[in-house]
């Protein structure tokens, strides 16, 4: 290896471009100065680094339109090449690398490392710490770093694209494949374990609101507790769940513990202590089985829902509020599958390749797939600490994921 790959590669190079990152809040909703703190760090390894507006306006009046939860006024995100090398040229086959810059809340727990500061970056103990260090900013500079290694003696064109929004519904790289979706394969680094992640569960947002009829609490029983009539709803969710998880096929998926989680993760209910609650609100995710049609997983738990809700006149509703993420799922043993597996088993000394695996969690890679990209997830441990207090990633992890993509861009498209 060149002395300056080497350099590229190195793992505290790549843990010192993720703490500056991290260092960068990034809200989903405000990611504008992280990505050009991204565009900054590649101009400094010698690639070229545009930053896209996109029209959200046509895009939430676009029929494909994901979804949203968080709040925004505004939506960029940034293009990275090696110079000379962004576009499409005949016969040369095309790669994107993907990445998410926005992350969610700190939480309400007091955060132990960094001094308390959420936003730290600190390198400490082997590790990067902060919000979004393994969701998914380390990712990002691993395929920031692999893309300045590999250079113009890449086999393939490779692009580099760094969206926001993923974490309420994949905005960004719906609005970035609007604008180009000219892939033949795209490697998204979200934290996977090294596992090569060829398939992914869905994962849709809905809200319900149980009504029932207040009261004095000492005239409760001239009144319908909310609380009480959405305890049937709750089982009839738990119920559909465990149906779902019931003699799972999909081979990538039935080995998970959980393949497909349904959670309800927030309610509210009730104004005043004393008095009979009429309306419940409830928010929670629902899964949609690999190879699932959405419509197929809404109908499910609105049947579900249907269900428990008690028969006394009363209402429950149910609407799909923010992100709405399909299923996807690309071929094992394709040509992309087949190189970054080999990467991958390479640089962790197995004695070959390791199998693809499927996640439960949804992800940008649905959107790559639609598009008809052949998409497969792969980073550095981390899924466990993600958005949990003192989320972090280790620096050896972002070294070795530094020269598996490094590895995967010399091989995409050289033979």
């Amino acid at each position: 290896m060149e002395a300056r790959t080497a350099d590229l590669l190195a793992a505290d190079a790549i843990a010192a471009t993720a703490s500056e990152l991290v260092r960068v809040p990034s809200l989903t909703g405000d990611e504008r100065a992280v990505l050009e703190r991204v565009g900054a760090l590649a101009a400094a390894l010698g690639l070229e680094a545009r930053l896209v507006e996109h029209d959200l306006s046509a895009l939430r009046a676009d029929p494909g339109h994901p979804g949203e939860e968080a709040e925004r006024t505004e939506l960029y995100g940034l293009v990275v090449t090696v110079p000379g090398r962004g576009a499409r040229r005949p016969g040369v086959p095309r790669l994107a690398l993907c990445g998410h810059v926005d992350v969610v809340g700190v939480g309400s727990a007091p955060w132990r490392s960094g001094g308390g500061d959420p936003f730290s970056g600190a390198i400490e103990d082997g590790r990067v710490w902060g919000r979004g260090s393994a969701d998914m900013k380390g990712g990002v500079a691993a395929a920031l770093h692999a893309l300045a290694a590999a250079g113009p003696g890449a086999a393939a064109d490779v692009v580099l694209v760094v969206v926001a929004s993923e974490e309420d519904g994949g905005l960004g790289a719906f609005a970035a494949l609007r604008e180009d979706a000219d892939f033949d394969g795209c490697v998204i680094t979200e934290p996977t374990g090294f596992a090569v992640v060829c398939a992914q569960a869905g994962a849709l947002t809905f809200t319900g609101v149980v009504h029932g009829r207040s009261a004095h609490a000492a005239q409760r029983l001239e009144g319908i507790s909310a609380i009480d009539r959405y305890v049937s709803v709750h089982g009839a969710l738990a119920a559909l769940e465990r149906e779902l998880n019931a003699d799972v096929a999909h081979p990538l998926m039935a080995p998970l513990a959980l393949p497909y989680p349904l959670l309800v993760g927030r309610v509210s209910a009730g104004e005043w202590s004393s008095s009979v609650p009429d309306r419940l609100v409830f928010e929670g995710r629902a899964p949609v089985r690999v190879g699932e049609d959405v419509a197929a997983a809404r109908a499910a738990v609105e049947r579900a829902v249907r269900a428990g809700a008690p028969d006394d006149g009363l209402g429950v509703e149910l609407a799909w509020t923010g992100g709405q993420f399909a299923s996807a799922q690309t071929d094992p043993d394709g040509p992309l599958a087949t190189l970054a597996r080999a990467a991958v088993g390479a640089e962790l000394g197995l004695p070959g390749p390791p199998r693809a695996a499927g996640v439960p969690w949804g992800a940008d890679m649905r959107l790559w797939t639609a598009a008809g990209v052949p998409t497969v997830m792969l980073g550095t441990r981390g899924i466990d600490v993600s958005h949990a207090v003192d989320e972090h990633v280790a620096v050896a992890d972002l070294g070795a994921l530094g020269r598996v993509l490094e590895e995967l861009l010399s091989a995409y498209g050289a033979t």
